[in-house]
Formats: C-alpha cells, structure tokens, sequence
C-alpha cells in the first residue's frame, strides 16, 4: 500500500468543518499513518506523528514543522465537525480525544474519537462509499479551501463530474463561517476561483465550475474535472521542489498493512496489534457483540490473548479476512 493514502468514508469526507491549512494537514496525514500502521485508534495505542515526517509531507524544515503541528494540534482539540448519520440525524463529534507532546522527541501522539476511527476503518472495498487520494496531489496548495474542494470533488472521479452542491451545505463543507464571504462575488472571487485555479495549476486534475439558479438567486455549483496527461501531473516543473509524485500500489485500501520493523516479541505488543487492525481494516462489525461497544470488544479480545495460540487463532481469523501481518 501506498503510504501516501489518504482514506475515509464519504460520510466523513462530507462532513461540516472548519480548520486551518495546518490542521488539515494534521488530519490528513495521521488519516495515512492511522491506517498504515493500525494506531491511534484507541488510548493504548496513541498515533505517533514526527515532525520530519510532516517535513518531508508539506516540504518545510523539521523545526519549524513541529511548531506547525504543536500549535494545529493546540487547536485542533477543541475543533468540532458534524455530519448526518445513517438515519439522517446530525452527530457533532471532536477529531481528537487525546493528544501528547513529545517535546524532546519532536514529535506528538494522539488518539481519534470515535466518529473518526468509524470515518476512516469501516471501508468495505466498494468504492463509490469512500474517498481515497494521495497526499501528495494536495500537499502544495496554500489554501485550505483548495484542499477541501480537492476532497470534495475528487470523491466523484470515477464519473469525472459532481452533483450539485447546495450553496449552505457546500459553504459549511468548506468551513466558512457564517459571517465570511457573505456576498457571492466575494466568495467567488476569494473563495470558488481562487480554489479552482490552484487545483487546476498544482494538482493531478483540471477543474471547472458551473453555478446553478433558482431564478436569479445561485443555489450551488456543480463542478467537471479531468485527470492530467501524466507529463503533466508528474513532471516537476522548471524551479519546483516538489517531491516526485509516486503511482500507489494496487492493493485494495481495505487491507492496512503493518510496517516491516514493528516489534513480534509479547503477547501485549500482539493484542494491540489485532485490536489495531480489526479497526483499521473496518472489522469491528464482524467481531463485536450485539451488546458491546467498540471498545468493551476491543478489551474482551486483548483479555482473550494470554497465550501464543490464541494470538495465533486471532490473526488467522483476520487473515481470511484479507489483513496482511
């Protein structure tokens, strides 16, 4: 798998927030390292993010990239976004319950809640139910109405066009906030045109936009896009530090793969790990009980592994489930 995917659900991908270009960059990027590593999904096994992994990412310096995640994360913990259920209902949910600072290691550690580990492991494989791309296409732009227009779009590429987006619904998906932009050639000019320009000129895709009308009011917008010829997306322009744009692999986003250098040795080291990975992988349905939480199953399995056998038991099961150890 390409450690450079971003994956989640459309549900989230749809959600109403606000964040800064910063903290986006946070959550996109422990989006990609919660699933490649099966961490961050619970308190026992907080996400570790370096700052010279968020530098080589967003192309900035190690020290100046932990100041950027110190003072996201700082944020970032009281921010809030909402979204519509199953049932239609609107659930309102932080990103991250805890978050630690590794001052003299440069580095953080958090664990999301609830709302976002179901946002980015219940993946089944059907792909008109999430919303992947790769880091990398959205980690040069400087607008973070770009990025989440990026987001937005890119869930309908199989089709290469959008729905419309209903102006309030699209706003609030953009985190603008009520008071911003209020008139439409302001938020057109500052806002929609800006985003599209951008995208069309540091992304892998063109985009245009069309305004739809209920008689002379703008309703929403719809938007069409196309891939880039892969000169053109892929080939660093004259004078660009970008990093060189990698193909992903081919396997399925629903398969999390651990990292070749984690530890084998303890029965605790290895309850973590399939706990990690049954959330990682979507398979918290599969396992839990009719009356448990996500998190009394994730307990009563670790409580299960108190022997190699049973640990050996627990990762066959997920292997014909498709995990790879």
């Amino acid at each position: 798998m390409s450690k450079d995917l971003v994956v989640k659900t459309n549900r989230l991908n749809q959600a109403f927030q606000v964040l800064t270009l910063a903290e986006l960059h946070i959550v996109q990027l422990a989006i990609v390292d919660a699933r490649e590593t099966g961490t961050g999904f619970n308190s026992d096994t907080p996400l570790r993010l370096d700052a010279l992994r968020y530098a080589e990412a967003f192309g900035t310096t190690r020290q100046n990239a932990y100041q950027r995640m110190k003072e996201a994360e700082d944020s970032l913990f009281n921010r809030r976004f909402s979204f519509y259920d199953e049932d239609g209902k609107l659930v309102k949910s932080r990103w991250i319950q805890q978050v630690k600072y590794l001052d003299d290691q440069g580095a953080i550690e958090l664990v999301f809640t609830t709302a976002v580990v179901q946002g980015i492991s219940r993946i089944d494989g059907v792909k008109e139910f999430f919303t992947q791309y790769l880091l990398s296409k959205t980690a040069h732009l400087t607008s973070v109405y770009s990025a989440r227009l990026y987001e937005l779009i890119i869930q309908w590429k199989t089709t290469g066009k959008t729905p419309v987006f209903e102006l309030n619904n699209f706003r609030d998906q953009l985190g603008i906030g009520v008071n911003e932009y209020q008139r439409m050639h302001h938020f057109k000019a500052r806002v929609l045109e800006l985003a599209v320009d951008e995208i069309s000129s540091k992304t892998d895709i063109t985009v245009d936009y069309e305004q739809h009308k209920k008689g002379r009011v703008i309703t929403g917008f719809s938007f069409k896009f196309k891939q880039k010829k892969k000169t053109e997306a892929e080939t660093p322009k004259k004078g660009d530090s970008s990093p060189r744009i990698e193909k992903p692999s081919q396997i399925p986003v629903n398969i999390v793969k651990q990292p070749e250098n984690a530890q084998k040795d303890g029965l605790g080291h290895r309850a973590s790990k399939i706990t990690g990975l049954i959330m990682s992988n979507g398979l918290a349905d599969r396992f839990k009980r009719s009356d448990e939480s996500v998190m009394d199953m994730m307990k009563r399995i670790k409580e299960e592994i108190t022997t190699d056998a049973t640990a050996d038991q627990w990762q066959s099961k997920l292997e014909e489930f498709g995990v790879v150890f």
